[in-house]
């Protein structure tokens, strides 16, 4: 505790703690204040609300920082797997060789999913978008799996579960793609890496296995990294609330799977690239798109500009334009639509507009512009987000369990009718 916040209602003072966490971030613990003084707070968005205290990731969106468990984001996408970075963000510390080595091979054993299950697969449509499947097959995976539906949060039965649900949603992810495609499933090769063996599944044929190239395994390893957690966004936030109710780990990541879908969250990378294919098909010059963008009158806007946390540069947009550039490079390829991208964030970091409003690029601009690079389907885009965002969301699942979270139940500011009484129909007419 530091300080004593005072709010004052109708004259009357109440005090209330303050808190200060390690990285400097303020906060009002107002849990009592509808006990003691009656009044809620409104706060549309959370905007502005702390829902619980995390030790997992920290993100300074002033001055574009991002950290999981104090590790700055550059550092990790640098030198770590993802692999190494999922344990990092379950168990709070990197792993030591052999901590290492036995996690991949837990998620190695796990990668096969139950013959039954497969069968599921069969049943659904072509037409089916591979994210509703990933929601739905979790949930599915967790009936193949009773001993994880009330798996505690710590020794080694959650680290079995961790890995398990870590190893399948590559799997199922996979398999979504193939039924997607009306395409035979895969099964997983053992011997390959944790993102080789996902892009084995994707893409291999039935006579001619998938040569993964080191370069793309790189940079599926890097996309995973810089999506793999983000402290309270929606869908983190959809599988606590989920996981409040004392929901199994499964049926809260589906949760969080479906949060996921919507185009303001993971599927802003898609809106990205189908803007700038939009812009390329047009041929008409970027000026008039950023035109557009300012005018308030068309409801045009400029996809992949600007953040809700960050009013600075996305340090992951930073990491992923370079590394397009690197693909690019070693595999001797050119995408017009990188050009139309570098274009545009060009003409907006000198435009005073975007300026003013902090509208920089952020990570979903360039990481749809990596995923093309590499060969991966459109509809696959916010699986693969959902892939990364998965160490995550086990994390903090445990976190709000470990600290006995009570369900979370927001209020409400009632607008609707006062008290009235039920009238019979020959009285209405």
């Amino acid at each position: 505790m530091d300080e004593i916040a005072t709010i004052t209602i109708d004259g009357k003072s109440y005090n209330f703690e303050t808190f200060v966490g390690t990285e400097g971030e303020r906060c009002i613990d107002i849990q009592h204040l509808r006990d003691v003084t009656g009044c809620i707070t409104l706060d549309p968005g959370f905007g502005s609300t702390g829902s619980c205290l995390s030790n997992i990731t920290f993100v300074d969106g002033a001055n574009g920082i991002l950290r999981y468990r104090g590790y700055p984001i550059e550092e990790l996408a640098e030198r770590a797997s993802f692999v190494e970075v999922a344990y990092l963000i379950l168990y709070g510390e990197l792993p030591n060789r052999t901590q290492l080595l036995n996690f991949r091979n837990q998620i190695r054993v796990h990668a096969p999913i139950h013959t039954n299950l497969e069968h599921h697969f069969s049943g659904l449509p072509h037409t089916a978008p591979p994210m509703a499947i990933l929601s739905a097959m979790l949930n599915l995976v967790s009936c193949f799996h009773p001993e994880v539906l009330e798996v505690p949060t710590t020794g080694e039965e959650f680290g079995q579960t961790a890995s398990l649900l870590l190893s399948k949603v590559r799997t199922v992810a996979a398999f979504a793609y193939r039924t997607a495609s009306g395409k035979p499933i895969n099964q997983p090769n053992p011997n390959l890496t944790y993102c080789g063996n996902f892009l084995h599944m994707m893409f291999s044929d039935p006579y001619v296995e998938y040569k993964v190239s080191p370069i793309i395994d790189k940079a599926i390893n890097l996309f995973l990294i810089l999506h793999a957690d983000h402290e309270q966004n929606c869908s983190t936030t959809t599988v606590r609330v989920v996981g409040s109710s004392r929901a199994n780990l499964f049926s809260s990541v589906a949760a969080g799977v479906s949060a996921l879908m919507g185009p303001l969250h993971g599927g802003a990378n898609v809106a990205v690239i189908e803007m700038l294919q939009d812009i390329k098909r047009s041929g008409k010059p970027l000026q008039y798109y950023i035109d557009r963008a300012k005018d308030k009158k068309d409801e045009f806007r400029l996809m992949g500009f600007g953040h809700r946390v960050y009013k600075n540069f996305d340090p992951r947009a930073r990491i992923l334009k370079k590394h397009v550039d690197e693909v690019l490079g070693a595999l001797n390829l050119k995408d017009e639509l990188l050009d139309i991208a570098k274009e545009l964030e060009e003409h907006t970091l000198k435009d005073q507009y975007f300026i003013e409003r902090n509208l920089y690029p952020n990570v979903d601009f360039y990481s749809g512009l990596l995923l093309r690079v590499i060969g991966i389907p459109l509809n696959m885009y916010t699986v693969l987000f959902a892939i990364g965002r998965m160490p995550g969301w086990i994390s903090h699942w445990k976190e709000m369990h470990d600290h006995q979270q009570r369900i979370s139940r927001p209020r409400q500011i009632y607008t609707g009718p006062i008290l009235r009484h039920f009238q019979q129909i020959s009285d209405r007419l």
